[in-house]
């Protein structure tokens, strides 16, 4: 009898290696991208509210950092290319399909707008700041006549950046865990939430950081709801899609994830961040950097379960 076997990749899964061909690198970028997308589009939203006095540590100060925050992230993708000179071809074209070319003309708006904005509040927070030439400083003052359509810019573009970073993920198929529509909103909502976080740390103004606490702690609210709703998702979606789920539903990314990004990076600082609005504790930084760490930890492991979840699983 002649035996004829077939077999598919479905069924590999106990000899399939486990390729990961991201590292360190696409993480921090994504985390570093979400991070300046929040900076951004809190300083253009509150400066269209008039709310720039009031509110100088995220209208006027974060932003002085976003283009080196950006450019570091850049420069990490940078160290991610396997063809590093071929860079340039990202700009060569426009793929209206592909996330990736989506992402690197979103980047192609965003840095050159970041360096604007923060050469539009440098003399505010640098009274004596002093431009090396006079073409620069002219055409510094006249970009502030145009502030407000810069601002909105900002916003559209900074929320595209937010969202770009977890559609970068969803648009691969073959990684289940990363298939899902929640993946956009979920690092979006987590990126202004780390920008908050970070005007939070460097804020010592005690009205500000209250309304960028309770701003922070429904950003917070909104993240888990989404994580809530992926999960939702996948469990009603196929069976690679529920195994896809139990990697963090009693798989080995359990802990790791409820301990460190829900916990620790969600949960406990909203809770901290209330009691202190209320008045019940102290104003400390703790909350802040718990968000910090919780955001970059939420990109590390959601990149690091997607390349082990496979439709081979």
């Amino acid at each position: 009898m002649q035996e004829l076997t077939i077999t598919s990749g479905r069924n590999m899964a106990h000899i399939d290696p486990n390729l990961s061909i991201w590292g360190w690198e696409i993480p921090v970028y994504l985390y570093l991208g979400g991070l300046v997308a929040g900076i951004l589009f809190f300083s253009a939203l509150y400066f269209l509210r008039g709310k720039s006095d009031e509110m100088p540590t995220v209208v006027r100060v974060t932003p002085l950092l976003a283009p080196f925050i950006l450019g570091i992230g850049l420069f990490v993708l940078f160290l991610d290319l396997e063809y590093k000179l071929h860079v340039f071809r990202f700009y060569t074209n426009i793929r209206l399909e592909s996330p990736m070319s989506w992402g690197s003309w979103t980047i192609g708006v965003v840095f050159p707008l970041s360096l604007l904005w923060a050469a539009i509040h440098v003399t505010d927070v640098f009274p004596n700041w002093r431009w090396p030439f006079q073409w620069l400083k002219r055409f510094v003052l006249m970009a502030q006549t145009y502030a407000r359509p810069i601002a909105w810019i900002l916003i559209l573009y900074s929320v595209i950046l937010g969202m770009y970073t977890g559609i970068l993920l969803s648009a691969f198929n073959a990684r289940p865990i990363w298939n899902t529509a929640i993946m956009g909103p979920l690092f979006l909502a987590s990126g202004l939430s780390t920008g908050l976080a970070l005007n939070l740390l460097l804020s010592k103004n005690k009205a500000e950081k209250h309304i960028i606490g309770r701003v922070d702690v429904m950003a917070i609210g909104t993240e888990i709801f989404l994580i809530i709703h992926m999960f939702m998702g996948l469990l009603a979606s196929t069976e690679i899609h529920i195994k896809a789920a139990e990697l963090f539903l009693g798989g080995p990314y359990t802990a790791f994830f409820w301990i460190f990004v829900v916990g620790l990076g969600l949960m406990l600082p909203a809770l901290l961040e209330l009691l202190e609005i209320r008045g019940k504790v102290g104003v400390s930084k703790i909350p802040a950097l718990l968000v910090l760490a919780g955001g970059f930890v939420l990109r590390y492991i959601i990149v690091e379960a997607g390349q082990f979840s496979q439709w081979g699983l």
